[in-house]
C-alpha cells in the first residue's frame, strides 16, 4: 500500500527520498540514479516514461488499514487484494513481476500465490522480491539497491 506521503500526493512512491523513481528512471536513461534528479521529472512524465519502457506499476493490496506508513502495521484482517491475477492472465507480454519489498511479496503469496502456481499461463511468470525503496529501509544505500534492482530490470 502505499504510504502516507504518496496517499496524500495520489502519487505512486511520492516521498521525495523513496527510491524508487531514481532507480526507475536510471534503468531507462542509463544514469546514475539520483533524488534530485529524479524530483525534476514532472510525476505524469514519469509515468509516460515507466509505460512506454515497459513498465506496469499496481499494488497488490487494493485497500487495507495502516496506522502511518509502515507496511508492519497493515492489519491483515483488513487486507482486500488487487485483482492481479486476472490482469496478468489479459497480458502475454508480462514475463515478470517484480516486488517492491518482502511485504509486498508475502502478501501475493499468502493471498494469490497457490492461484499463480496453479494457473499455465501465470506459472512461466518470474516474481522476484527486490529490496523496498522505502526510506525506512535506510539498511541499504540507493546505490545499493539500484543495484540489485538494475539486475533484475534487464530484458529477459
Amino acid at each position: 500500500m502505499p504510504g502516507q506521503a504518496s496517499l496524500q500526493a495520489t502519487q505512486y512512491y511520492a516521498h521525495p527520498r523513496n527510491a524508487f523513481w531514481p532507480i526507475v528512471l536510471s534503468a531507462i536513461n542509463g544514469l546514475p540514479p539520483s533524488y534530485e534528479k529524479a524530483q525534476q521529472v514532472a510525476y505524469n512524465e514519469r509515468l509516460r516514461l515507466a509505460k512506454s519502457a515497459g513498465f506496469a506499476l499496481w499494488d497488490v493490496l487494493a485497500e487495507c488499514s495502516r496506522p502511518g506508513s509502515l507496511d508492519s502495521n497493515i492489519e491483515r484482517s483488513s487486507e482486500v487484494v488487487n485483482p492481479i491475477l486476472q490482469w496478468l492472465e489479459k497480458q502475454p507480454t508480462v514475463k515478470r513481476v517484480c516486488f517492491n519489498g518482502k511485504t509486498s511479496a508475502a502478501v501475493f503469496n499468502r493471498h494469490l500465490g497457490k492461484a499463480a502456481a496453479a494457473n499455465d499461463r501465470l506459472r512461466d511468470v518470474v516474481y522476484t522480491t527486490l529490496p523496498s525503496t522505502s526510506p525506512a529501509h535506510a539498511a541499504m544505500s540507493l546505490e545499493d539497491k539500484a543495484a540489485v534492482w538494475m539486475t533484475a530490470l534487464q530484458p529477459q
